[in-house]
């Protein structure tokens, strides 16, 4: 007689062979994470890797993800698709912050390290960065609806920029890989990152300006300083500062 396998028994151990796939840590209520809710956003979250003004990952950021409160990501994914009909993408580089991460930033400004200066400040002295307010003691990042962006061709926004030109600088042809020209980098300490600085002509100032009114229809209310940082409005956890690791 023929012997049949057990097709039954065959499966079971297959299945018994391979991992599930990993199940995203559970976040406190009202938050989601962002590729959930809009996942063609590109995500480069620049806290979880060494390419920021510390020089090293941060605590606090253990993936590089971005979680959000959930009105804010749904209205974010509100812009997104606005964005995509034109060839465009939002790219986000920080999102929900937790404390721990800000209390970072505070003990790096006071240490005596200026191995980014170059970078990320490079026409300012590091003492100034506290006292003029480029770091705080408690940022709106960790009350989860505050979002650090930028704008980017669909076709090359995967692009990763790690090319170290000082940010102060980095417009026209030395503009960051895989976003738009905004006149200077990301996290660029300095006040040509004011959103409406008049030394900010031509593209790269048209560029800010479509940010802020993709950004405002839905709800984000742009911080003056600093051209890619937007808080949705109303928050719905205004007076809370959050501590949770993402993950």
């Amino acid at each position: 007689m023929k012997h049949t396998p057990n097709i039954l028994s065959a499966v079971l151990v297959l299945i018994a062979g391979c991992e599930a796939p990993a199940a995203s840590p559970p976040l406190p209520d009202g938050f989601v994470y962002l590729e959930q809710v809009a996942p063609s956003i590109v995500q480069d979250m620049r806290y979880a890797t060494a390419y920021n003004f510390t020089g090293a990952p941060v605590p606090g950021y253990e993936a590089g993800r971005c979680i959000l409160s959930k009105p804010a990501a749904e209205a974010l994914a509100g812009v997104q698709a606005s964005l995509v009909e034109q060839g465009l993408t939002l790219k986000v580089y920080d999102c929900y912050r937790p404390q721990q991460a800000v209390n970072a930033f505070v003990a790096w400004s006071e240490a005596d390290d200026t191995a980014t200066q170059g970078i990320f400040y490079p026409a300012l002295t590091k003492e100034v960065l506290f006292p003029e307010g480029y770091i705080a003691r408690r940022s709106g990042h960790s009350r989860g609806s505050t979002v650090d962006l930028a704008i980017a061709f669909q076709a090359t926004a995967r692009d990763v920029d790690r090319s170290g030109h000082p940010c102060d600088q980095a417009k026209g042809p030395a503009k960051p890989a895989g976003q738009l020209d905004f006149g200077t980098a990301y996290d660029c300490f300095d006040t040509l990152s004011h959103t409406f600085d008049a030394r900010i002509q031509g593209v790269a100032a048209a560029n800010r300006a479509l940010l802020v009114e993709s950004m405002q229809p839905h709800g984000f209310e742009n911080y003056p300083k600093e051209w890619w940082h937007f808080t949705y409005q109303p928050e719905p956890f205004p007076d809370l500062y959050f501590d949770f690791p993402v993950r």
